[in-house]
């Protein structure tokens, strides 16, 4: 029987940080790249398709760029969150425009809650996630241990 209740994780110094906006806030976070540019040239960058281009390109940081979101973008960066390879996210998003990837936006924010990433969907989360002294040490997250909570549903299901 599987006894923990949570899995620790060890998010190191230097992140793994995903960049991510819907097409009308791309030019805010661009802007804020820019802005914190002395904090993010420490860590490693990665975004989805046009934002990840923009992003390298106006603030000459490099950026490991995946698919756009409707092309699988948002589930390329969910996947590597699942193998311990995304620490942080930063997505900007515009909550009055539907988006036609709704569904897989919905699961990058489930996956990234499962497994205690660090979200931040506006510009205010992301000034105060940017700012905090954990940028600058590891962190140790805790990750609830899901194939427990399974397994005790499972031997209750099965009384």
């Amino acid at each position: 029987m599987i006894k923990e209740e949570y899995i620790n994780f060890t998010i190191g110094r230097q992140k793994r940080i995903a960049l991510i906006a819907h097409d009308s806030k791309k030019q805010e976070l661009v802007e804020w790249v820019e802005e914190n540019k002395d904090i993010l040239k420490n860590h490693f960058l990665c975004g989805t398709g046009t934002t990840a281009r923009l992003i390298s390109d106006e603030t000459d940081l490099p950026v490991k760029g995946y698919n756009s979101g409707p092309l699988g973008g948002d589930q390329q960066i969910g996947s590597r969150i699942v193998e311990g390879n995304i620490d942080f996210v930063v997505f900007f998003m515009d909550p009055l425009e539907a988006q036609p990837h709704d569904p897989d936006v919905k699961a990058l924010l489930r996956i990234a809650a499962v497994y205690d990433i660090p979200m931040a969907n506006n510009r205010a989360t992301a000034d105060f996630l940017i700012t905090s002294d954990y940028m600058n040490k590891e962190y140790e997250r805790k990750v609830i241990n899901y194939n427990r909570v399974i397994n005790n549903r499972i031997h209750e299901f099965t009384k």
